[in-house]
């Protein structure tokens, strides 16, 4: 079975931690990957060369790769920072990754440009994934040749501003109807029933990050309960 067949209608968890964070160490990420796959997680979101290579040694199962910078900087909604060069993707590739995760978006881009990047990761035989925040950017990242769309960063950039807690199901739904290759569901998904609703509307796959494998944000759902 190939990849994209593998993770239809699955759910897919992203095992991630800043450097600044406790779980960053690679036994603590390690353990949390291992109880994910427990649990039935049908495939890994990892960012970096080093949880990369661990996901692919340990796991038999769908590994997509992702490079972020150490600290995410202060203009994070203005700028292009997951995967954003080719040399971020060669390493991602050469680390084993078998989808390559990468920003989508419409925002200004540094020494490479999206059709470059796509085309890098399709000629080394991986699964080109673009991640956007809006339906033109999902339109233009499949016409450039992404095998994958995920809604990863609406309500995460200026072209599409937060405005509410709940996924992005609209924007799911328009990718849905607009480009003919897999949708996947990601971001601000928190309850069960957001993940029957996902499928429902026609995602391939549904990714869950925050909910599962981030404690300090997960604990201060709970802490800060009755704040709007």
């Amino acid at each position: 079975m190939d990849i994209i067949s593998q993770i239809k209608n699955k759910v897919i968890v992203s095992v991630q931690a800043m450097p600044s964070e406790p779980l960053y160490k690679e036994d603590c990420m390690i353990a949390m990957m291992q109880s994910v796959v427990k649990g039935g997680a049908a495939a890994l979101r990892v960012a970096g060369v080093r949880d990369v290579i661990n996901a692919k040694k340990l796991f038999k199962i769908p590994v997509i790769g992702i490079t972020k910078p150490e600290v995410i900087p202060a203009n994070w909604r203005e700028i292009v920072y997951i995967t954003p060069t080719i040399k971020d993707a060669k390493d991602l590739i050469q680390a084993g990754a078998d989808i390559i995760a990468f920003d989508g978006t419409s925002r200004p881009r540094g020494e490479n440009n999206l059709k470059q990047i796509i085309k890098f990761i399709k000629i080394n035989k991986k699964i080109a994934m673009a991640d956007v925040s809006t339906l033109s950017e999902g339109i233009n990242a499949r016409l450039l040749g992404a095998d994958i769309i995920s809604t990863t960063l609406s309500g995460y950039t200026t072209e599409s501003p937060e405005t509410s807690n709940e996924p992005d199901f609209d924007l799911l739904e328009k990718l849905v109807n607009a480009v003919d290759c897999p949708v996947i569901l990601e971001g601000r998904i928190w309850q069960p029933e957001q993940v029957d609703k996902a499928f429902n509307l026609g995602a391939h796959a549904v990714v869950i990050g925050s909910a599962i494998t981030r404690p300090h944000l997960i604990t201060k759902k709970f802490v800060n309960r009755n704040e709007k």
